[in-house]
């Protein structure tokens, strides 16, 4: 009788310590993703100025498996910044399954605009180049970024080839695409409160440091100004858009993200302004966002990707 009361206590005691050692979601899928989410970093992309441009790869699984994929570029107002500091702004689409490529791009006042423009349309073309090493789904790619990599992100999906940004992009051998430079589309744009109308940023009473020395003192300063602007590059055409502002932006006014979503509006191009009200400039005082506000522009970027069917529709309890 006492042995087998003892068996059954021991029985009792270890299903408990199992128990107590189940992890809880968040903890088990980090855990998971630490385990079995393949990480590839400071990969070449692009040779410019004599300096190899890297980015870093992280698939959500087994490479073999093709899945949605984002492209992030860091912000910094085309100055500062590093992928390498943006690392935690991808946690949220590993989670939902999605692989990511971080990318840096070159900035001034090294290398002036357009420079960083042509970098990203380059990341873009090795993320098509290199789909099957990595299982980029083509059909599916994402670009975003917060501030100047808002920006950067609207210019990489919303160009073509015919604008004349692509042209010195590294191409897998000399005669893979013949004479021609492939277009290549993505299937939605998420702008973090980037320019959009970089001119306007250069002039009067809203003219910003960062723009003026990213434009430097190019005797085409303003033309070039207008070539690196969103608002001149809209068409019916275009992938869907979402844009997420602060109506208290110190740093990149608000009726920007108003001036681009009214003109796609007019062209039919799928897209959506959400506005965070009372927000800034993200994190940056005086008016950073509060966690609630941050989660409700992470669950719109989420929306929206499932309602153009970049992602399947998840039903959140």
């Amino acid at each position: 009788m006492l042995k087998t009361i003892f068996v059954v206590a021991g029985s009792l005691l270890f299903a408990n310590a199992i128990h107590a050692q189940e992890l809880d979601p968040v903890t088990q899928w980090a855990t998971i993703a630490e385990y079995e989410y393949p990480l590839a970093t400071n990969i070449s992309y692009q040779r410019a100025n004599n300096v190899d441009l890297k980015l870093d790869v992280i698939t959500a699984g087994p490479r073999s498996i093709v899945r949605p994929t984002l492209i992030y570029f860091h912000g910094g107002g085309w100055l500062e910044g590093s992928k390498d500091g943006a690392l935690l702004y991808l946690l949220p689409y590993l989670a939902r399954g999605m692989n990511a490529v971080n990318v840096e791009y070159r900035m001034a006042p090294e290398s002036l605009a357009p420079a960083a423009i042509e970098d990203a349309r380059c990341a873009l073309h090795w993320v098509f180049d290199h789909a099957h090493e990595y299982g980029f789904d083509t059909s599916k790619i994402v670009v975003s970024g917060h501030s100047a990599g808002g920006h950067l992100a609207l210019m990489t999906g919303m160009l073509t080839p015919a604008a004349g940004f692509d042209n010195e992009c590294r191409r897998l051998t000399e005669d893979w695409r013949g004479n021609t430079i492939e277009d290549v589309k993505v299937a939605a744009i998420i702008n973090f409160f980037g320019p959009t109308d970089v001119p306007k940023l250069l002039e009067g009473p809203v003219a910003r440091n960062f723009a003026i020395r990213w434009l430097g003192d190019q005797p085409n300063r303003m033309e070039v100004a207008r070539r690196a602007s969103p608002v001149n590059y809209i068409r019916s055409d275009l992938p869907p858009i979402l844009s997420i502002m602060g109506d208290k932006d110190p740093i990149v006014a608000y009726s920007q993200g108003v001036s681009l979503h009214e003109a796609l509006d007019r062209a039919g191009v799928p897209n959506r302004l959400l506005t965070i009200r009372g927000g800034g400039h993200g994190s940056t005082p005086p008016f950073d966002w509060t966690r609630e506000q941050n989660l409700q522009a992470q669950a719109a970027v989420f929306s929206f990707l499932e309602s153009h069917g970049v992602l399947p529709i998840q039903n959140v309890k």
